[in-house]
């Protein structure tokens, strides 16, 4: 099966395999990691091809700002650099987490997101409703609406919803164009297979998050990890990949290696039988 490398993310072509900015800020041992590796590994991106970067105003730890490290690599921006951030959930200076914003917090959070960014305006911004284990429930109309509004007022350019079902889905692309669908999604955690099918039915993006850590414990990843010469994260980002056309997936890292690792995941062809033992691997 050929993947397309490309997907159009609103106004612009970008490759399917992206970056996600939260380890910047935070080390594997929970620490503080290092700002100078953190650049580093931002224009390595860059310079290996990546021109979609997912970002968020709450990654940050200790005074590292995955925002900020953003824009000290890599401003001035490229213009085919896509930079997408989220807005709802927030963290104090503390790192005390607010899960949800209330409708009249939203725009100081994109103001936020544009000060640390050094931007005018904001290519995409979701909406993040309830956290990253929880889903969020309920109506996200009011929420959404200020977004709109701040893409009226040119502050945004384009609008996601994340952490959704598919009536969140139906309710935001009443109030205006969805471009994008960020969930945790991966090889075992598929309760969104419905709304990703959704999704590419209406030529909207579906960025899952998490994709990485939902592998397979019957060790079906590592087989074939192994018999192609690929580490499990690469079989499980291609296998991302080969969900669907309008599938980007946005694997975070803060090392140079594992990151040219993650971006050559984006030319791995799995054959027909080796997707069917994935798929029927592990089901929700």
């Amino acid at each position: 099966m050929t993947i397309s490398p490309l997907w159009t993310l609103g106004d612009k072509t970008v490759h399917r395999l992206g970056f996600g900015a939260m380890r910047l800020a935070l080390g594997p041992d929970g620490a503080e990691r290092d700002p100078e590796q953190g650049v580093a590994v931002l224009r390595k991106a860059v310079e290996l091809g990546v021109d979609h970067i997912d970002t968020a105003a709450f990654y940050f730890h200790g005074a590292v700002s995955a925002n900020e490290l953003i824009n000290r690599a890599l401003r001035p921006y490229r213009d085919d650099l896509v930079l997408a951030t989220k807005v709802g959930p927030s963290r104090n200076a503390a790192g005390e987490h607010q899960p949800e914003a209330r409708p009249d917090q939203l725009r100081p959070q994109v103001e936020q997101n544009l000060r640390e960014l050094g931007r005018d305006h904001l290519d995409l911004v979701y909406l993040r409703i309830g956290n990253s284990l929880d889903r969020g429930a309920g109506s996200l109309a009011e929420r959404f609406g200020v977004l709109a509004d701040l893409r009226e007022q040119g502050l945004i350019r384009h609008l996601g919803i994340s952490n959704v079902g598919e009536e969140h889905l139906a309710e935001a692309t009443a109030i205006a164009p969805v471009t994008a669908v960020q969930n945790w999604y991966g090889l075992s955690k598929r309760d969104d297979d419905a709304l990703l099918e959704r999704c590419t039915e209406q030529g909207i993006a579906f960025v899952p998050f998490f994709s990485v850590q939902s592998g397979a414990p019957d060790g079906v990843v590592a087989g074939i990890a192994a018999a192609h010469g690929l580490t499990e994260a690469q079989v499980l980002l291609a296998w991302t990949l080969h969900r669907a056309p309008n599938v980007l997936a946005i694997p975070g890292t803060g090392s140079v290696t594992h990151l040219a690792e993650n971006v050559a995941a984006a030319a791995v062809e799995l054959g027909k039988e080796e997707l069917d033992r994935l798929n029927s691997a592990t089901k929700v």
